[in-house]
């Protein structure tokens, strides 16, 4: 038998096969007393990033509501009576000054959100003026603007993007009971592109909207099983919108909530995991739970797209409790 410690240089070595996530396993994963749970996604965390290290980004609605599709939690959908009105894209300079104001509070990262199916050419191009001023701030860009046409993604890319959020919400079994008028084929599509484009992918999901355990594992599965899984995995506990379908859906169990959290940062080992939509009806426990469960990302700021999200003065002290640091 040779001996590893004999191997020479001359030849790379044969990389490491990536392991590809069942369902059943993942559900085992959820089945696990919580507590070793936590310490498997707490030895996991470890191994790739500092385990107080959380990154902090800030999201703006830049054109809201009148969406013609019909996502059944979405309260910008023109098909719901949510009295939510609609916005036109907002100019250039406003966005700028969102961001510079941002990144005084601390956020590293920019995500600019867009009530669309898809953009427009004139209004795409709007966006990458945005882009561009936002990233001379020196942050990090992010924008979520619906499914993508052939060549916008290059578009996206040459402007200076760094990040595409377009969610798979929920798995491909659940997902026509929450959307119909496009399919979770069509998503992927997207997420295709941008990934062609050589733009890191953010794609997570929304949890409590009635799905199954199973549904929230195979959801899991199909991001960490993507040729490369999502650079960064939006974790969004699901707040419901009067006048929209899901309007009285059950809340979660918050330790569901945090099993989640774990399980994707297992099947997910390198990949930012971030606390996103629900996040101001967490307590401050809850939300310890959830980075110790190895959630190292966050929306910082008062809003979300229409949600509300924990003020910043509130983040801030949660960090100093808890010996965080913002990155």
């Amino acid at each position: 038998m040779s001996n590893p410690a004999l191997a020479t240089t001359d030849s790379p070595a044969a990389p490491l096969p990536v392991h590809r996530w069942t369902v059943s396993e993942v559900l085992a994963l959820y089945d696990l007393p919580l507590m070793d749970l936590l310490f498997r996604a707490q030895q996991v965390h470890r191994a790739h990033f500092n385990a107080n290290d959380i990154q902090r980004s800030t999201l703006l609605s830049v054109k809201t509501g009148g969406c013609s599709e019909d996502c059944s939690y979405c309260s910008q959908s023109a098909r719901y009576d949510t009295e939510l009105g609609r916005e036109r894209l907002m100019p250039v300079d406003e966005v700028v000054a969102a961001a510079r104001q941002a990144k005084e509070k601390g956020a590293s990262r920019f995500c600019m959100g867009a009530a669309w199916r898809g953009p427009k050419e004139q209004d795409l191009e709007r966006v990458m003026e945005m882009v561009r001023e936002v990233k001379a701030l020196g942050m990090q860009t992010c924008v979520t603007l619906g499914m993508l046409k052939d060549g916008q993604a290059q578009k996206l890319k040459e402007a200076g993007l760094d990040y595409y959020n377009h969610n798979l919400d929920t798995d491909k079994e659940f997902y026509g009971q929450v959307i119909k008028s496009h399919s979770h084929d069509d998503r992927l599509d997207t997420l295709d592109q941008v990934r062609d484009a050589g733009i890191n992918v953010c794609s997570g999901g929304i949890i409590g909207m009635g799905e199954t355990r199973k549904n929230r594992a195979a959801l899991i599965v199909q991001l960490a099983n993507l040729p490369t899984p999502p650079e960064s995995v939006p974790i969004n506990n699901l707040v419901p919108i009067p006048g929209t379908p899901l309007a009285d859906v059950p809340a979660l169990d918050p330790f569901e909530f945090v099993r989640t959290i774990a399980a994707a940062r297992i099947c997910m080992p390198t990949s930012w995991v971030r606390l996103s939509a629900g996040r101001q009806a967490m307590s401050d426990e809850l939300q310890a739970l959830c980075f110790l469960a190895g959630a190292n990302s966050m929306f910082y700021g008062d809003h979300l797209l229409t949600t509300g999200n924990p003020e910043a003065d509130r983040d801030d002290a949660l960090f100093a409790r808890l010996g965080l640091r913002a990155v």
